[in-house]
């Protein structure tokens, strides 16, 4: 068109050729300025991603290390409140078993104080029957040996001489001694009495101390199994919870794992190739930059008379 013009001498030509020259100048310049945009925004959207995913990493570091520990000291508190659980119910069934053995005892200790009570009601009855039956007894032989100077009088025969071939009647001289044997059985009787009586008082206090002595023992064992049973209690809600809170940590768990392996899909190219990419854009655009100076530097009425 530039031939044409001056061929012809047409300076409307001349300067329609020119423009035709500005025109594809600015195009390009204008396609320049476009790239080296869009180049500088690329720049800008990746390290915008890079800050993004160094961010995201850190906060995903921290917060699995603080939900590591809290997991850890979740999984310490479980078996711990575990361990106290099993240690509160043994002592739950020993003490459970000591009383029960306590009222087994205390039952046997019924059972025999009612037999020695039995015995002793026995013994006394026998004793006193004993007494009445060796009273009367001795009564009767005093009442014929101790008649009023029986032994300090010497004996008479009793009636008529016997006839030849009899002995005379004569009352016994050994009945003193009888008496004293029934007399001393008699005593004897009634210190056994006095020692049954004796022994079944002691035995009673025995039996009574030992019932005061074991249901006291038996009130304190319930107290500390209401006590303990209390602590049991509170410990398996406390170790719901905690099975609870490490169910959810470890969930929190899972998912920042899940998210810290979507960052390294995301990331990991970005951050690797960081520094090589952001110089490549650089020397891309500085390349564009020289481009359009020589462009926008151009001697367009140089060019026109080329």
């Amino acid at each position: 068109m530039v031939k044409l013009a001056k061929k012809v001498g047409n300076p409307r030509l001349a300067t329609l050729a020119s423009q035709v020259k500005l025109d594809a100048f600015t195009k390009v310049k204008q396609a320049i300025d476009n790239m080296v945009t869009q180049l500088l925004k690329e720049k800008e959207d990746e390290i915008k991603h890079k800050d993004f995913c160094t961010d995201e990493f850190n906060t995903n570091q921290l917060q699995t290390e603080k939900k590591e520990r809290k997991k850890e000291d979740l999984l310490a508190k479980v078996e711990d409140l575990e361990l106290t659980i099993k240690t509160l119910s043994d002592n739950l069934d020993s003490l459970k078993a000591e009383i029960a053995e306590m009222q087994v005892q205390m039952k046997r200790a019924g059972e025999d104080r009612e037999k020695e009570n039995k015995d002793f009601q026995q013994t006394v009855a026998d004793q006193r029957a004993s007494q009445k039956l060796l009273q009367s007894a001795l009564n009767v032989l005093k009442g014929f040996y101790e008649k009023k100077g029986v032994f300090l009088q010497k004996q008479e025969p009793a009636g008529p001489p016997p006839p030849p071939g009899f002995k005379e009647y004569k009352k016994n001289s050994a009945a003193g001694g009888v008496m004293g044997m029934i007399q001393q059985i008699i005593n004897d009787a009634k210190a056994m009495e006095a020692e049954a009586i004796r022994a079944e008082e002691d035995a009673q206090k025995a039996y009574e101390g030992f019932v005061k002595e074991t249901n006291a023992s038996v009130e304190t064992k319930n107290k500390d199994i209401a006590n303990k049973s209390e602590e049991k209690a509170k410990a398996e809600g406390d170790l719901v919870q905690a099975n609870e809170e490490k169910e959810a940590t470890l969930l929190e768990l899972e998912q920042l794992s899940n998210y810290n392996a979507e960052l390294h899909q995301s990331c990991d190219f970005i951050m690797k190739n960081f520094e090589i990419r952001q110089t490549a854009r650089d020397e891309e655009v500085e390349a564009l930059k020289q481009a359009k100076a020589i462009l926008s530097g151009a001697d367009f009425e140089a060019l026109l008379q080329a």
